[in-house]
C-alpha cells in the first residue's frame, strides 16, 4: 500500500510539474507599436502572453525569464481581426440533385428526401431555427491557414442553406477540437429571404408569410406555456415544437436575428419585419445600408458590412456591352457606405464576403478611408465593433490585460498592398504565416500589346457550385479557349447562359453574362483561379458577391 501511495504521489507530482512547465511558458512581444483599440496606441510597448491570455501590456514591462521574446521593432500589433460572417470550418455542401433525369416528379422526390431530417419540428428543412451551426463545425488548424495569413483570428460561422440559416457560432481559427475553438455559441439566429425548392414556401411572398406566421405562433406558444405552467388545470397541454420554441427568445428580443440583406429592397424588408416584431436585428451584407442610416440608428440595428466590394472583373473592350447605369452606381457608392454608417453612429463590423483574395478586404477598407472613413473606425470594424455586436467584448476585440491573446502583428501600412502579416497569435498560440509564393507554371512571352499568352489551356467542362444566399446553385461551366479569349456556357438551375467578354490570364479566368431571374435580366461577372482541376473564385452580381467553386470533369 505504501509503495502504491508513493507511486500515485510521484505520478501526481510529475504531471503537475510537466503541465505547469508546458503551459506556464510565456511569450513576449517587445518594442512594438501596439494599437490597443480600447485606448491610445502605445508607440513602443511590450505584450506578455501566458496560458492563452494577455498577462500584461504597456511600457516599461520586463519580459519574464521564461518568455520567448519577439522583437517588435518596426512592427504594429493589433487585436486579432474578426471575420464577421463566414462559412469557414463547415463541410462542403452536398450536391443538389439534378432535375434532368426522371423529370420533375423525380426531382421533387429527391429534394423532399434530401430535406427529410429527424426532428419533432412541424416545419420543413429550411424553416428550422433550432439548428445549431456549431454541430456542423469541423476542427483542425490546416483549413484556416489562408485566413490566419491575412491576419484573421476569429470568425462568425453561419449555415449556408435555408430561410433560417441556423444559430451561428463564433470560433477562433485554431484548435484541434470544436470545444477548444468555440468562443460563443449560439450568437444569433440568421435569416435569408430565400425559398425552399420543391416545397412551401416556393416564392418570396410565401417566405414572408411563413416568417410572420412562425413569429406569431411563437408568441402564442410562449403565452400558452406560461399559462399552463401557472395553472395547468383546464388548459390543453402545449405542443412541443423545437422550431417555435427556438423562436420564443427571438420574438422576446433576447436573441439577435441577423437578416442577410445587401440591396435596398432587402434591407427595407428586413427593417420593416424587425420593427413589426420588435426584433433585436442586425443586417448582414448591407452594401446599400448607407441609404438607411437614419432608420438603422433609430431602430438600434447594427450592420455586418460585406467588404468584398463590387468591381468590374472583365477588361473593357470595344466589343463589350456597356454596363447598366445601376451597376455603375452600385459599384461607385459601396465604398462610401462604411463612412456613412460611422458618421451616423451606426455600429458596423466587416466580413470578407467570399473574397477570392483576403488582402482585398484591407484594400477595400482603404477605399472607404479615402471616402471619409477614419482609420480608427476601420480598425474598430475589424476588431472591437464585431466583438461588441456579438456580445464578447469582455473577452476579445481589444488588447487588454486578461483578454484572450488573439493578436495580429503587421509590418507596413495595414491598408496598403505592401504590408506583411508577420505573426498571428490565437489563444496565445503563435502562427508565423508563410511567405506568399508565385503561382507555378510556364508563361509564354507577351504579345506586342502587352497581354500575356497563357501556356495552360483552360478549355473543358467544370462541375460548379455557387453559394447563393440561402441555397447552393449547382451546374456546369463549359469553357472554350482560343489564345486569351474564352467562350462557352454556364448552366445552372436558372438556365443556360452564354458567357461574354471571356478572358484567360496568368491568374485565371474572367467573364460576364446575363441570367434571367424571376422574369428579370440580371447582369453578373465571374473571376476565378484554376489550379490543376480545381476552380475557385467569385460571382459578382447586384445581389452581392457569391463564392464559386468547381472541379474539372475528366
Amino acid at each position: 500500500m505504501l509503495i502504491k501511495a508513493l507511486t500515485l504521489a510521484f505520478t501526481a507530482f510529475f504531471l503537475l510539474f510537466f503541465t505547469s512547465s508546458v503551459f506556464a511558458q510565456s511569450l513576449a512581444i517587445t518594442n512594438a507599436r501596439i494599437v490597443t483599440v480600447s485606448g491610445a496606441p502605445i508607440e513602443k510597448g511590450t505584450i506578455v502572453i501566458r496560458d492563452g491570455l494577455i498577462q500584461s501590456v504597456g511600457t516599461d514591462i520586463k519580459p519574464p525569464a521564461d518568455a520567448k521574446v519577439i522583437d517588435g521593432t518596426g512592427l504594429t500589433v493589433y487585436p486579432g481581426f474578426i471575420d464577421a460572417y463566414s462559412y469557414l470550418g463547415l463541410p462542403a455542401p452536398a450536391p443538389r440533385p439534378s432535375p434532368s433525369p426522371g423529370g420533375g416528379a423525380a426531382f421533387l422526390a429527391a429534394q423532399m428526401q434530401q430535406q427529410a431530417q429527424p426532428s419533432n419540428s412541424n416545419y420543413p428543412a429550411g424553416l428550422r431555427p433550432e439548428e445549431m451551426v456549431v454541430d456542423d463545425i469541423r476542427a483542425g488548424n490546416d483549413q484556416f491557414e489562408a485566413n490566419r495569413a491575412a491576419g484573421f483570428t476569429t470568425a462568425l460561422i453561419v449555415g449556408r442553406t435555408g430561410i433560417f440559416n441556423g444559430q451561428s457560432v463564433l470560433i477562433d481559427l485554431a484548435g484541434e477540437s470544436v470545444s477548444k475553438m468555440t468562443v460563443k455559441s449560439p450568437v444569433a439566429l440568421h435569416i435569408t429571404f430565400a425559398t425552399i425548392p420543391g416545397t412551401y414556401p416556393g416564392s418570396l411572398l410565401g417566405t414572408f408569410a411563413a416568417l410572420r406566421q412562425m413569429f406569431n405562433d411563437a408568441r402564442r406558444l410562449d403565452e400558452w406555456k406560461k399559462a399552463y405552467a401557472a395553472n395547468p388545470k383546464g388548459i390543453q397541454r402545449p405542443e412541443s415544437d423545437r422550431s417555435l420554441e427556438a423562436l420564443i427568445p427571438v420574438v422576446k428580443g433576447e436573441v439577435p436575428v441577423v437578416f442577410n440583406a445587401n440591396r435596398q429592397n432587402e434591407i427595407d424588408r428586413a427593417l420593416n419585419l424587425a420593427k413589426e416584431y420588435n426584433l433585436k436585428a442586425i443586417i448582414a451584407g448591407g452594401q446599400e445600408a448607407g441609404q438607411f442610416v437614419n432608420r438603422l440608428k433609430a431602430q438600434g440595428v447594427s450592420v455586418l458590412l460585406n467588404a468584398n466590394y463590387p468591381r468590374r472583373t472583365t477588361a473593357a473592350s470595344p466589343e463589350a456591352d456597356p454596363e447598366p447605369l445601376e451597376t455603375l452606381r452600385f459599384r461607385a457608392e459601396v465604398p462610401k457606405t462604411a463612412a456613412k454608417l460611422a458618421a451616423a453612429g451606426v455600429k458596423f463590423a466587416i466580413y470578407s464576403g467570399g473574397a477570392n483574395n483576403l488582402q482585398d478586404v484591407f484594400l477595400n477598407l482603404g477605399k472607404s478611408i479615402e471616402s471619409g472613413l477614419s482609420r480608427e473606425e476601420a480598425i474598430r470594424a475589424l476588431t472591437l465593433n464585431a466583438a461588441e455586436i456579438f456580445g464578447v467584448s469582455d473577452r476579445t476585440g481589444t488588447i487588454e490585460q486578461g483578454k484572450i491573446a488573439n493578436l495580429t502583428v503587421v509590418k507596413g501600412d495595414l491598408f496598403s498592398r505592401d504590408k506583411t502579416v508577420t505573426h498571428v497569435f490565437i489563444d496565445g498560440m503563435l502562427f508565423e504565416p508563410k511567405a506568399p509564393t508565385r503561382p507555378e507554371g510556364p508563361m509564354r512571352p507577351q504579345n506586342p500589346n502587352g497581354s500575356p499568352n497563357v501556356a495552360v489551356n483552360y478549355s473543358g467542362s467544370y462541375s460548379i457550385t455557387i453559394q447563393a444566399p440561402g441555397q447552393s446553385l449547382t451546374g456546369t461551366l463549359v469553357l472554350n479557349q482560343q489564345g486569351n479569349t474564352l467562350t462557352g456556357t454556364l448552366t445552372t438551375e436558372l438556365g443556360t447562359v452564354q458567357i461574354k467578354d471571356g478572358r484567360a490570364g496568368a491568374d485565371g479566368i474572367s467573364f460576364s453574362g446575363t441570367a434571367e431571374v424571376g422574369g428579370q435580366a440580371v447582369e453578373f461577372s465571374v473571376r476565378a483561379t484554376i489550379s490543376g482541376n480545381q476552380l475557385s473564385g467569385t460571382v459578382s452580381s447586384p445581389q452581392g458577391n457569391l463564392p464559386i467553386t468547381g472541379t474539372k470533369i475528366p
